[in-house]
Order: C-alpha cells, then structure tokens, then sequence
C-alpha cells in the first residue's frame, strides 16, 4: 500500500527527525542511507517512492534495508516532499538510531588526533569538519559550544556518512579541553595570525596526542578559550586575505598532522 495522505503520523514523524527531535536522526539520499546501513547504523525505518525504488540501487538498497530489519513505507511524492527536509527530496529517507559515543571513545589508541569545532554554526561546516576528520585519520570530533547539531540531517549529509562512523560527540568547550588533557594531548588552538605568540602550523609537532581547536565561522576562537591552549598557531595567508572557511581550515591541519604522522 502506497501512503498518499501528508496527514498521515509518518509525516510528522519523520519532521520531527529534522528538526533534532527524539532519539533519531534523519537520513536524506540512498547514498547516506547505504553509507549508514554499511556502517552498522540501526536504520528503523525508510520511506520510498516508487520512482526512486524503480532505480536498481535504490531498490536493492531498500531490499538491504528490509533484511536488517527496517521498516519499508511506500509513499506518494507528495508525502515525500513532505517527509523530506530537502528542497529537492531523493526519494528515499530513512530513521536511523542517534549513535551513542562516550567522549573517551574519542581517545583511543597511543597518539590520539581529535578536532574539535567549536561554536561552528553551519551544519554543512560541521559535517564538513567530521569528514575531514575520518578522511585525515583523526580519531574523533567534538562538536562544542554553540556549535550546529552532528546528528542534523544538513550536517550528517555534509558529512558523507563521515559522523556514522567516526566518534562524533557534543560538549561544552571547557569540557572538551578538560577531557583532551586528562588523556594528555596537547591543545592546540587555531587562530588569525595577530602579533601575538603565534607559530605557523607547519612549524608545530603533531605527532603526539593533541587536540585541535577549530572556532566560529566569524569570530574564531575566543581569547580565552585560545589563551588556554599549550600552542596558538595560524595558517599563512597571502594579503589581504584575513581567513579560511571553518572546514577548509580543519583540513589544512588536519592533513599536516596525518602528513608528519605519516612521515615519522
């Protein structure tokens, strides 16, 4: 039976997903869903049109889904454009458990490598920041402070499938550096390059254990929160631009740690 009516209680279901309600989150697209099914998500429930279940992924997708127990909804369009938070829904979204990730998970191993965005607003950044992390062999991500919800669906399709898999959590900034030090990393604070004690990021070890400080896409870090970190460092810039996007900027780091740590 193909559900026509957008009155229908899916709908709000599925609504309430994207806007971060409950224990769920929403996943948009068969390549997020399939990236979540791969990953071991606990996927509890797709919806699907028949046009898309007419594509051959798509429906060998949804068979995949169905076999590891989800729940299959066949659906109008019009219900889809309801469901999907998308301007352009795909035509497959499904519910998936919030994944459960202890902070100490973030630290695992001899020399771990953790990014934390702090007060990172755009949900794109965010997931942005988290693929950049998995993608460098970082072993976590926190998203602190004022930053935008991992688990959103703009930030989960940001990441590619990235915060399915890699330790992803949500702390207080102040929390996030206190659990870095208990696990004795270096922090290391990323900031504009301001006359004060500030070193390029090419010139600082990253061998070690640390933790990265990435802040706001237009304020940065607070000068409190940077005055806490062991380094301040800055990333050259040719005049008179004065800074990077939040993500481009986490990248740039994170690929000088993996590049030293790769080289050592």
């Amino acid at each position: 039976m193909t559900i026509t009516s957008r009155q229908n209680p899916l709908v709000a279901r599925y609504r309430a997903a994207a806007r971060g309600e409950g224990d769920v989150v929403l996943l948009e697209g068969a390549h997020l869903v399939a990236d979540a099914l791969h990953s071991g998500a606990a996927i509890r429930h797709a919806a699907v049109t028949a046009a898309a279940q007419s594509a051959a992924n798509v429906g060998d997708l949804v068979r995949a889904l169905a076999r590891a127990g989800a729940e299959i909804a066949h659906v109008s369009q019009k219900v889809m454009d309801a469901m999907s938070p998308a301007r352009s829904s795909s035509g497959l979204v499904a519910l998936a458990a919030r994944p459960p990730v202890a902070l100490e998970r973030l630290y695992l191993g001899p020399a771990p490598l953790v990014v934390v965005a702090v007060d990172v607003q755009d949900p794109g950044n965010v997931g942005a920041i988290a693929r950049v992390a998995e993608a460098g062999g970082a072993s976590g991500m926190v998203a602190a402070g004022a930053s935008a919800d991992p688990f959103g669906w703009k930030a989960l399709r940001g990441s590619m499938g990235s915060s399915l898999r890699l330790p992803v959590v949500a702390a207080s900034p102040d929390a996030a550096v206190a659990e870095a030090r208990v696990h004795g990393c270096r922090v290391i604070a990323a900031v504009a390059r301001d006359g004060r004690s500030v070193r390029w990021v090419y010139d600082v070890d990253f061998t070690g254990p640390v933790a990265i400080l990435i802040g706001s896409e237009g304020r940065g870090l607070s000068p409190e929160l940077a005055a806490e970190a062991d380094e301040r460092i800055a990333i050259p810039m040719q005049p008179p631009v004065e800074s990077l996007n939040a993500a481009v900027a986490a990248a740039l780091i994170v690929y000088e740690a993996r590049r030293q740590r790769t080289r050592r």
